[in-house]
């Protein structure tokens, strides 16, 4: 049985172009990477969960905030590289992308060190132009972008 993560993908609307909050992912795999390495607030769940609830709770492990969006519409599912299935909900609202904080994890660092450190799941936060941001999402979340922009135009 694949993988199922959810999440949420907020956004905000700003003369010219929409803007979109994502999260640079943590830990030292990623800490000298840019384009390619955020993502989409998301995390996994098991079957019996519900994937709205979960996407809701990971949202705000990974950013330290409650989803500040009245509305969440469905963008659907996108089935990943490594067969893990993510499905994502948008909604429009604000916060401070500077006062995020995330949730924690550890990790043997460096490998065969029997050293564990603790990193963020997401060590920074920020609002992107979706252009923008299109370079900087995991490949495999770009079509959520194009999603969003469809809902906003129709």
């Amino acid at each position: 049985m694949p993988r199922t993560s959810a999440g949420v993908l907020l956004y905000r609307l700003r003369p010219g172009a929409p803007e979109v909050l994502v999260g640079h992912m943590g830990g030292p795999f990623w800490a000298k990477k840019d384009d390619g390495a955020w993502s989409i607030p998301k995390g996994e769940y098991v079957d019996g969960e519900d994937p709205l609830t979960v996407a809701r709770r990971e949202f705000e492990e990974e950013l330290g905030s409650p989803v500040p969006a009245a509305e969440l519409v469905p963008l659907g599912e996108v089935r990943q590289s490594g067969g893990k299935r993510l499905t994502v909900w948008a909604g429009e609202g604000d916060l401070d992308a500077a006062t995020c904080r995330s949730n924690t994890f550890e990790l043997e660092w460096p490998p065969r060190s029997g050293r564990v450190q603790e990193f963020p799941e997401i060590d920074r936060a920020a609002w992107l132009p979706v252009d923008q941001a299109r370079a900087k999402l995991v490949t495999g979340q770009v079509a959520f972008l194009d999603r969003l922009l469809e809902r906003l135009s129709g």
